[in-house]
């Protein structure tokens, strides 16, 4: 069985430690390289991925400010909110007009003669086809589904009823009715009842303009009619598109031989929103730009990129599509600084809304397009960010190279590891054969002291 052992032991030398502290500084002056070097590829590969999406947000934040109907809105207000009212897009023209609801739009609605013995009549039997408009469908009818109520789940049921008619049953004093209700409402939607075949029994639920004693006429297939400055509109439904160009109508009640008025105006506060947005997510990528360079002097800390080409590079294309002119732009409004949207000393934007509203009262479609024409500030802005974010940008590049870095600092790190740990083997095979050779050395000195005290015992 081996003996124990421990470095050192014999000789008394810490060879542990020596092994350790000469390993020690033979490795720092290249492991100091590696970390520096590891640590600034890793603190600006995730600096410039924080700036890659600060441009991409700011990026998908553009995309409606590229659109003239984000900075041209109208606005439509009515005399009378009980009687209409009236939206606006950016394609109506501004102006006033006198509106008069003669009549709504209805869906056309009938009720049949009563059946007295309620829901369970047998009408009879045959083919029933119903009709709204030019669309119909057809049920067929036999004596063990004739009942009143069958049929009338017979025509709920149909596959071809297809948001055409509704049907139920209303009971009464004197019997049961069939309600058909067009789900439509206009004139072009009117109901009409047929039949054929069978026993003759459904003749009772016929229907047609030439034959209407088997039902009343809760509610008329009409359409709504509205006359708007002077001229006579109809239209199947109460919501009315196509009477002025860019502008909706919903009406609500008729208010016959009474006119009451439209206004379509351009809408202030609504394109100065847009406009405060923009600024505000412009200042949030310029925030974020100022901190990946900036530096704060009494702390002494940098930021990640301070002093980056491509930084400075990115923030320069920025302002100067923010500053200079849109091409093609004409009239007084040609810049942003011209509408009160300026830089700062900062690099932030501010928008000053007096200067704003009175661009917008002068020229109000010229301030659509300084924004969001075809050269507009948003669409030139987007295209810059398209290129600087595409997959083969600049930032992409510079991204791949510095993680490729990373992986060889890596695997120069675990080359260091290995040629110390050879190192350290060698200087803990040399400390071991010293210990060993001291420890020899000493058990000599040993024993000739021991023989020379026996010596001297000798001759005394």
């Amino acid at each position: 069985m081996a003996g124990l052992s421990s470095p050192g032991l014999g000789s008394g030398l810490d060879i542990n430690s020596l092994v350790s502290q000469l390993v020690a500084a033979e490795k720092a002056p290249q492991q100091s390289q590696i970390t520096r070097a590891q640590t600034s590829a890793v603190t600006t590969i995730t600096a410039l991925a924080s700036f890659k999406g600060a441009l991409s947000s700011f990026n998908t934040a553009l995309s409606p400010h590229k659109t003239i109907e984000a900075f041209a809105a109208r606005g439509a207000t009515v005399s009378d909110d009980d009687i209409f009212t009236a939206t606006a897009t950016s394609s109506a023209a501004p102006g006033s007009y006198d509106v008069e609801v003669e009549r709504l739009a209805s869906a056309h609605q009938i009720s049949s003669n009563a059946f007295a013995d309620g829901a369970g009549h047998e009408v009879g039997t045959g083919t029933l086809t119903i009709a709204v408009g030019e669309k119909s469908f057809s049920i067929s009818v036999d004596q063990d589904h004739d009942t009143l109520a069958q049929i009338r789940d017979a025509i709920n049921a149909h596959a071809d009823n297809d948001h055409l008619v509704t049907a139920s049953i209303v009971n009464a004093h004197d019997g049961a009715h069939l309600v058909l209700s067009s789900v439509k409402s206009g004139e072009a939607n009117a109901l009409t009842v047929s039949q054929a075949g069978g026993d003759g029994g459904l003749s009772l639920l016929e229907y047609s303009d030439s034959n209407t004693a088997n039902y009343i006429e809760p509610r008329p297939a009409a359409d709504a009619v509205v006359y708007i400055a002077g001229f006579p509109h109809h239209s199947a439904t109460n919501v009315v598109t196509d009477a002025i160009d860019g502008v909706t109508l919903t009406l609500k009640k008729a208010d016959d031989d009474k006119v009451h008025a439209l206004t379509v105006a351009n809408d202030l506060p609504a394109v100065t929103a847009p406009a405060r947005k923009f600024v505000d997510e412009f200042n949030a990528l310029a925030s974020k730009i100022a901190d990946l360079r900036g530096y704060e002097p009494t702390t002494k800390k940098a930021g990640p990129l301070l002093g980056d080409a491509l930084l400075r590079g990115v923030e320069a294309e920025l302002r100067a599509h923010v500053s200079n002119p849109v091409a093609g732009q004409t009239g007084s409004y040609q810049t942003l600084a011209s509408i009160g949207i300026t830089t700062q000393r900062n690099g932030t934007l501010a928008l000053d809304a007096k200067k704003f509203d009175a661009a917008l009262e002068a020229d109000f479609d010229g301030v659509a397009r300084l924004f969001a024409s075809e050269n507009g500030v948003a669409a030139r802005l987007s295209t810059a960010l398209d290129a600087r974010l595409k997959a083969d940008s600049e930032i992409d590049l510079r991204t791949k190279r510095l993680n490729q870095k990373s992986l060889e600092l890596q695997k120069q790190q675990a080359m260091l590891e290995l040629r110390m740990a050879k190192i350290e083997k060698r200087y803990r095979a040399q400390f071991t054969t010293l210990d060993t050779m001291l420890s020899n050395m000493q058990s000599t000195s040993n024993y000739l002291t021991q023989q020379l005290s026996n010596i001297a015992k000798i001759g005394g």
